[in-house]
């Protein structure tokens, strides 16, 4: 099967290795036989997200977030449209913030977002910054991360991460993070968040190809080194919690 990932802004929204969620899920969907092209979206193009079977936007300064902000309202119609419709989607890092009403900058200048999503971001001069161990209904295993970030994000109303053990989550120390709704995922964990965690990436993946009345496999195929990243990465940072 012929699959397409569509990656806004890769120039713009590239912060902490971001590119990588999406080389990671098209060698995942290429090592179960599927065919994977991935289209990249600059500021300016032409984009019908009715040809997507995957849509992802990554991590960028908030500079640069304004800029992919203010091209990607001409898309937020179809972005609601296609949310509707199932469309699988991922936005990593501050491409999150872009999916809520408004985003207010340190500076108090307010701009809308698209409105998928009814929360609101206000950034703030000081960056929240640390490592993230928490928890999803999506599976059992915890989910990993670094955060990167100065917005505090209120009015989720269903987030990813149900509460952390340890971490700021949208607005709060250990609050829950990030936004999932249907098959739209959002976090601002950064890492690159689908290559730290194996088991949100085989969800990802499952979720595209239930869309498209594919298969899923009994058992993914499995990336020795990322599973192994993984493991560490949650050992030591389930011993750091537990001495807290």
């Amino acid at each position: 099967m012929n699959l397409t990932i569509f990656r806004f802004y890769p120039d713009l929204m590239n912060l902490y290795g971001s590119y990588a969620n999406v080389s990671v899920l098209s060698r995942l969907l290429e090592r179960l036989g599927h065919a994977v092209e991935v289209r990249d979206v600059a500021p300016g193009d032409a984009a019908g997200l009715a040809d997507a079977d995957f849509l992802y936007m990554g991590a960028g300064t908030e500079r640069r977030q304004q800029f992919a902000l203010a091209d990607f309202r001409r898309f937020a119609d179809d972005a609601r449209a296609a949310a509707n419709d199932g469309l699988p989607m991922l936005f990593a890092g501050t491409a999150m913030e872009l999916l809520g009403e408004s985003v207010t900058d340190a500076n108090g200048n307010t701009v809308s977002g698209i409105g998928l999503a009814p929360f609101q971001t206000v950034q703030r001069a000081r960056r929240i910054v640390g490592d993230v161990y928490g928890r999803t209904e999506l599976f059992p295993e915890a989910v990993v991360g670094f955060m990167n970030k100065c917005g505090v994000i209120s009015g989720v109303d269903s987030p990813l991460l149900d509460a952390l053990d340890m971490g700021f989550g949208n607005d709060a120390e250990h609050a829950p993070e990030g936004w999932h709704s249907a098959n739209v995922y959002a976090s601002e964990l950064t890492g690159p968040l689908l290559v730290k965690n194996p088991k949100l990436l085989e969800h990802v993946a499952g979720a595209l190809l239930t869309r498209k009345g594919l298969t899923i496999p009994d058992e993914w195929p499995v990336d020795v080194w990322a599973r192994q990243g993984y493991d560490v990465t949650a050992r030591e940072l389930a011993a750091r919690r537990d001495k807290a």
